[in-house]
């Protein structure tokens, strides 16, 4: 099943690297929407349909937890809204997941963290899709 993906993180460098280690996990991907903070995220979610919101948490403008308010304020909280963050204080992951974040994978990371939450809520990836990288992917 390919999948449609909005990736939200302030680095351009990190949704390129969440790109890649989705491919390297083995999902296709059928869209892959980019956002650079929550506001941009909102936008693309008001315009499009998508499976799995990948979102940081910490950024400028509005940040993870503020999306996921705004999203469950609107109704639109996706069926699999993963964090991928730094954050490791307890209190802030339990909001985001009042606020309807159905997990989290802390940075750095490597395919099998965010192949593991993922097929929880999206079901297997297709094994044929395995991207392997000779530079490895420990991000």
């Amino acid at each position: 099943m390919a999948l449609r993906v909005l990736i939200v993180d302030d680095s351009a460098a990190m949704r390129a690297m969440v790109k890649k280690t989705l491919k390297a996990a083995g999902f296709s991907l059928d869209k892959c929407y980019e956002g650079a903070n929550g506001l941009e995220a909102l936008d693309v979610l008001r315009q499009n349909e998508v499976d799995v919101v990948l979102s940081d948490l910490h950024m400028p403008e509005m940040d993870g937890l503020q999306l996921l308010e705004a999203l469950q304020n609107e109704g639109r909280v996706p069926k699999c809204f993963i964090l991928v963050t730094t954050e490791g204080r307890k209190e802030k992951l339990r909001q985001a997941l009042a606020f309807g974040a159905r997990g989290y994978v802390l940075k750095p990371f490597q395919p099998e963290g965010l192949r593991k939450i993922l097929k929880l809520f999206v079901g297997e990836p297709d094994e044929q899709e395995l991207e392997h990288s000779p530079e490895g992917l420990d991000f």
